[in-house]
């Protein structure tokens, strides 16, 4: 049976590459990132799922309000298909993908995918198309073969996850009987090349958004007024400071054992050069090692304020995003045996756990005492970059684990 589904998983690379295509060729882009959101995408995968024929699939939607959005919603699909256990194994991919940056970067259009070679070229295609396609086909291979699932299936293709999943996860969870304490949870959003990787742990997100508000004059007159870009400046050059000073812990357990406290986006303020701008925003991104209180941080990060505006006269707003980091997953648990199992069938490797600086889908069920893995084999350092691609045989090798995974095969 083994063998029957890793080749029915191979018959499907095709199919699975017209399909990836398919669905990057509609932009999902958050409303609040500048884009239209996930409904047409969504109810695309929702075609393709009927065109697959899986009959005895019970799918349904959730919606999160969001004025923002299309019809006041964002929508994530979930697709149910029974096991010989009632006790669930739950595939989580997001459907949304981030904006496609600076276009003259690119050398395609982002949202008309092509391939070139061994790889498929686009926005979305690695992150997190090619594990969303993986998941579905994986399903179909399973079937394909003749075999029947060891457990309940559960594919959540959700909405929001880049912008923190205000507007998909972050909600759902908290609906009764979604989720249940049992759920066997992967999450496919990150990983390597190799396929040897298994997140157990994340550090916790916390972005800053500083707005500096002095008073707006003329250039050759700055005396007159508060320079709003000299005091972001020296804002950001002494958090960033202050906080690399501060936590200086390490944990090995991280690919990149240290926090990161890194300035990152820089808001448009005045129109013309010779104008002294009065106002200045900006943000910080900041990825903190789970033995740290992010209240710890926060609080060195409200002095530095307090006290640049007593030194200059202006007045600083912050706004804060945290994601405090959860209990990493024990080695121990039935979806890391799983996982592990099945990697080694496809792969022939001895996969290693570790922590990851990104956030996924994860820390939400480890955060509610739900153990979660995250694993896909993907390509390094292509996510949110210009002429993103994703190796065509990854889609296929996910497919293999995923398979086998709900196939409750283990060696």
């Amino acid at each position: 049976m083994r063998d029957k589904i890793l080749l029915e998983a191979e018959k499907l690379q095709g199919a699975m590459v017209d399909t990836l295509t398919r669905l990057c060729r509609l932009p999902a882009i958050s409303p609040h990132n500048g884009g239209v959101g996930e409904d047409a995408k969504i109810h695309e995968l929702e075609k393709i799922i009927h065109e697959l024929g899986l009959s005895k699939a019970k799918i349904h939607y959730e919606y999160v309000d969001d004025d923002k959005a299309q019809n006041g919603k964002r929508p994530s699909l979930f697709l149910e298909y029974p096991g010989r256990k009632a006790q669930r194994l739950c595939i989580l991919t997001h459907i949304d993908v981030v904006p496609e940056g600076d276009r003259t970067a690119w050398t395609l259009d982002p949202f008309k995918p092509e391939v070139r070679g061994s790889r498929l070229y686009g926005r979305g295609v690695s992150d997190n198309g090619t594990c969303l396609v993986s998941s579905l086909y994986a399903l179909k291979a399973l079937l394909d073969s003749g075999a029947e699932p060891e457990y309940t299936i559960l594919l959540a293709f959700v909405a929001d996850e880049e912008l923190g999943s205000h507007y998909g996860l972050e909600k759902l969870i908290e609906r009764e009987n979604l989720f249940r304490s049992d759920d066997l949870v992967i999450v496919p959003d990150s990983g390597n090349d190799a396929g040897d990787f298994i997140e157990v742990a994340e550090k916790a997100m916390l972005q800053l958004e500083f707005t500096v508000l002095g008073k707006q004059v003329h250039a050759s007159i700055p005396h007159t007024g508060i320079n709003a870009c000299r005091v972001a400046n020296v804002l950001s050059y002494e958090v960033d400071e202050a906080l690399h000073k501060a936590f200086k812990q390490e944990n090995k357990l991280f690919t990149y054992p240290f926090s990161t406290f890194e300035p990152t986006r820089r808001f448009t303020n005045v129109p013309a050069v010779n104008i002294v701008p009065g106002r200045e925003k900006f943000s910080f991104d900041c990825r903190v090692l789970p033995e740290i209180n992010i209240d710890d941080v926060l609080g060195i990060v409200n002095k530095i304020c307090k006290d640049i505006e007593q030194r200059t006269g202006a007045t600083i707003e912050l706004k804060v995003d945290r994601a405090d980091a959860a209990q990493p997953t024990t080695p121990d648990n039935e979806i890391t045996k799983l996982l592990v199992s099945s990697i080694r069938e496809v792969f022939n490797i001895e996969p290693k756990a570790g922590g990851i600086g990104g956030g996924t889908f994860a820390a939400f069920f480890r955060r509610k005492g739900i153990p979660a893995v995250v694993w896909s084999q993907e390509c390094d350092g292509v996510a949110h970059q210009p002429d993103e691609f994703t190796e065509i045989s990854y889609l296929v090798n996910n497919a293999k684990v995923f398979a086998l995974m709900m196939a409750g095969i283990k060696k």
